[in-house]
């Protein structure tokens, strides 16, 4: 039995060159995200919390430190390793849903298929089951710019799991939404984690969001601790 986490973060720190100043945004993180696990990052605007998210889903590297994800150690990896990656075993949702307005809903989620030559009929077929998933059985065929916000957000997520992802990192997945919305959104996740076993990775300042999570923690000067 592979006994393994999913992710690893051995004393990982993030750096950027300001104007006058190396500015040092995460300072030695060791975190252990094991498979299954539902996980919420809170912090103050700036705290790095996306910054941390980006790692996690190798859309950036670290300045220095280590992070495994099932004991591979991502900088080791290709550039077109990190891209296989990032569509196989990554799903990624933002506050804002970054679905293209000209397609419908079925050709959006049906994406991370065709970007990874996945045969166009499949792609449909699975992005319909997605869909259905989160509810949109009747709007598949719909142009994105037809639907409410919270429908557009399911759809997010519906075309980050099409592939049946390791991981959902989601940074701010109830920011730009009402409550009514916001609370579909997160149950909708929750779903995700506990029925289909998703390990879900959330980054909020929605504190009803975070709690919801079975484990939250605190970004705060870099580092991180648990949230009280």
């Amino acid at each position: 039995m592979n006994s393994r986490p999913l992710l690893d973060l051995r004393g990982v720190v993030k750096e950027y060159a300001g104007p006058t100043e190396i500015i040092t945004v995460l300072r030695g993180i060791d975190l252990t995200i094991e498979s299954g696990q539902s996980l919420a990052i809170v912090g103050a605007s700036g705290s790095g919390k996306s910054t941390l998210l980006h790692l996690l889903g190798a859309l950036d590297t670290a300045s220095r430190g280590e992070i495994f994800f099932q004991g591979r150690n991502l900088d080791s990896l290709s550039n077109a390793e990190a891209a296989k990656l990032r569509n196989r075993d990554v799903g990624f949702i933002f506050q804002f849903h970054h679905l293209l307005p000209e397609f419908t809903a079925l050709e959006n989620v049906a994406m991370p298929g065709l970007i990874g030559g996945m045969d166009p009929g499949r792609a449909r077929e699975m992005a319909a089951v997605a869909l259905s998933h989160v509810g949109l059985d009747e709007r598949m065929q719909h142009r994105v710019t037809t639907l409410s916000g919270g429908e557009r957000q399911r759809a997010a997520i519906a075309r980050a799991i099409l592939l049946g992802p390791k991981v959902l990192l989601a940074d701010e997945p109830t920011g730009n939404l009402d409550e009514e919305s916001g609370g579909k959104v997160a149950r909708l996740l929750l779903s995700l984690n506990k029925d289909l076993g998703m390990t879900l990775v959330v980054v909020t300042h929605n504190m009803t969001l975070a709690r919801m999570m079975g484990r939250q923690l605190e970004l705060r000067g870099g580092e991180l601790y648990a949230l009280a």
